[in-house]
């Protein structure tokens, strides 16, 4: 299982994220998010972080001029689309993309496939907020087909790994239950998370080496 940690807004965090063990560091390029940095700070991070550690932007109904941009400025090696983007933007894309959904109890699993991506990012609804809500919804949802290419986000924590662990996805994306408050994590919470996936077995990858995570 990989790991991405999101919402990263400085260095400390960003550094800590690989040392742990993480796949992927998130940025948020939406400004009306709380987690929201710009182009030039992730680009700065980003130039203080192993080359074989993955750096993804997430956009919500950017285009893609717009994110390939930001993705040749920040030098980031893969794309999450949190928004409401048609299947064709993809196409558009320079980078391997990951597509986001916000999960509904009545949320049709099969219109994923109509998106030519690398990955799945399955988040909870939210009728006020786009991501970062700390809400789980029902995993076992997600149909088994598709976990091979399903990351699950969404109110996850030390405390519930174990059930994480049974699903098997291909990955996680953590980000506000890890903070002390918006785009800031809490170390604590950040080591806890990781020591629970070594004491229950998952392996965690060297950052030294080549990843193809999400």
């Amino acid at each position: 299982m990989q790991i991405k940690i999101c919402g990263i807004t400085n260095l400390e965090d960003a550094l800590l994220a690989q040392q742990l063990g993480a796949n992927a560091v998130g940025f948020i390029f939406y400004k009306k998010s709380e987690r929201y940095i710009s182009p030039s700070n992730a680009a700065e991070i980003v130039s203080s972080l192993s080359p074989f550690f993955l750096k993804v932007g997430v956009f919500v109904n950017s285009q893609a001029k717009e994110i390939n941009r930001i993705a040749a400025k920040a030098k980031l090696n893969l794309i999450q689309l949190h928004g409401d983007e048609p299947p064709a933007l993809i196409n558009e894309i320079i980078l391997p993309v990951i597509k986001a959904f916000r999960i509904k109890n009545d949320f049709d699993f099969s219109s994923v496939k109509n998106y030519n991506c690398s990955g799945y990012l399955f988040d909870t609804f939210s009728s006020s907020q786009i991501g970062g809500t700390g809400k789980s919804f029902d995993w076992n949802l997600i149909p088994k087909e598709i976990l091979n290419k399903s990351i699950i986000a969404g109110g996850i924590t030390s405390g519930n790994i174990n059930e994480v662990a049974k699903i098997n996805p291909s990955g996680i994306d953590v980000s506000s239950s890890l903070e002390i408050y918006p785009g800031k994590k809490d170390k604590s919470k950040m080591v806890d998370i990781f020591l629970r996936f070594i004491k229950i077995g998952v392996p965690l990858v060297n950052n030294d080496e080549p990843s193809n995570a999400p």
